[in-house]
């Protein structure tokens, strides 16, 4: 039995892997031609408003509007069914996004299409309802691991960011093989993996302490960034329920961003910005304000993308900034921040811990260690995902089952689960 199921996971793995690492590499370089793209015209910001528009219409073509990355965390969840048409639509949506200068990443995206690619995947194999959850988890960790070339991180990531305190091991080898397998077909068709260089101080204790304190910070930054993109995303939506003016009035919103800062640093996912922080120890004081700004909007809007790369924008500039202020090697700093603030956004400690070392490798490990982990625990119960669930509270041993953005660290707790009982999303037995 056990061969038996092991041999089925490898070879529904390998599949989901092929599928995810061909669609993930094409998809990584629409993106990055469509960046290039607009580099080269700049007049292509002012078709954001018409790119928003489209938008809205491919999502109603395909019947997909409102679906995101919420869902694919309700698919593993919840048993929720996936529609195909979202892969198409959250493609063609994120590529016009960074087409025309929305402030968005990939990994949404990436989510949301090997979420999708998973499922139906299982789909075709006929697998039961607990073992479509896995494969889509495993979609997810192949899409990842296609874009960033973190297979590692990627498989961690999908098996833990759905449920905070459960760790799904017997997604483990399913997760890990189709990672493998897409960041191989993704090195195949020519994607470079997503590498820094950047020199590793020596462990010392003076430097553990600074470090910490940064990391303190970085949590209230990732507080920040995930309430501000919430914040946004309500506002919007309530101010402008219809979704076509929304799409043209935040694409003129970010134009006009654009030109009262008179750069386009804080267009598209900003990778070069990044590069820069953590290489080169250098970065606009205010950058990590202004990306947000222009995330939040952009996201709002309705533009298609993700806020994770966007994260790594926030954590990585804020901490080119902070760092120094603390005595700590600026470069250095950004590295630290990256990780910190993604892991307070997400709340994945170990996935940002073995995130960082696939980035940055692993000479400062114990630092990275030591900051996700303080970022982890101090950024409360807010989070990107709203359907993410919190399973057990961060300041003690103590059982909660609560969903991100909705839980206060003085609110009473859930009980436990019985063994044997069906549990709803609240925690209450059925």
């Amino acid at each position: 039995m056990y061969v038996q199921a092991l041999g089925k996971w490898l070879i529904l793995a390998a599949v989901t892997g092929v599928l995810c690492g061909v669609i993930g590499s094409l998809f990584h370089i629409g993106v990055h031609e469509a960046t290039a793209l607009r580099d080269a015209h700049p007049w292509l910001l002012w078709c954001l408003p018409l790119a928003g528009l489209a938008i809205v219409g491919v999502y109603k073509l395909f019947r997909t509007e409102g679906q995101g990355t919420n869902d694919i965390i309700d698919a593993v969840h919840l048993g929720k069914e996936l529609s195909i048409w979202l892969l198409p639509s959250i493609f063609l949506g994120t590529v016009l996004t960074h087409l025309c200068g929305g402030s968005a990443g990939r990994e949404g995206a990436a989510l949301q299409m090997g979420g999708t690619i998973g499922y139906n995947t299982g789909r075709l194999f006929h697998l039961d309802d607990r073992d479509l959850r896995t494969a889509t988890m495993a979609g997810m960790a192949a899409f990842f691991s296609a874009l960033f070339g973190t297979p590692l991180a990627a498989s961690v990531f999908a098996i833990v960011v759905i449920s905070i305190g459960v760790l799904y091991h017997a997604a483990f080898i399913p997760c890990l093989t189709a990672a493998l397998v897409a960041y191989g077909v993704s090195l195949l068709m020519g994607v470079e993996p997503t590498r820094f260089a950047v020199e590793m101080p020596e462990l010392e204790a003076g430097l553990m302490v600074r470090v910490a304190i940064l990391a303190a910070l970085c949590a209230m930054v990732s507080i920040l960034f995930c309430s501000v993109i919430h914040f946004a995303e309500h506002q919007m939506k309530k101010r402008l329920p219809n979704p076509w003016l929304r799409a043209v009035v935040g694409g003129f919103a970010v134009i006009a961003l654009t030109y009262l800062c008179g750069t386009t640093d804080y267009n598209g996912a900003g990778m070069d910005v990044v590069t820069a922080a953590v290489e080169q120890g250098t970065a606009h004081p205010a950058a990590f304000l202004l990306k947000l700004l222009f995330t939040a909007v952009t996201l709002a809007a309705g533009f298609k993308g993700g806020e994770v790369v966007p994260s790594f924008f926030v954590g990585a500039t804020f901490g080119c900034v902070a760092g120094p202020l603390l005595g700590i090697p600026a470069g250095f700093a950004a590295a630290l921040g990256l990780a910190a603030v993604f892991c307070g956004a997400t709340n994945c400690p170990l996935t940002s811990i073995f995130l960082a070392v696939e980035l940055f490798g692993d000479g400062g490990l114990l630092y990275f260690a030591l900051a996700c982990g303080i970022s982890y625990m101090l950024s409360g119960y807010n989070g990107l995902y709203s359907s993410q669930t919190i399973m057990y509270s961060k300041l003690k041993a103590q059982y909660i089952n609560v969903h991100t953005n909705a839980h206060h660290a003085g609110a009473p707790h859930a009980e436990p689960p019985v063994a044997g009982s069906v549990k709803d999303r609240t925690g209450a037995r059925k």
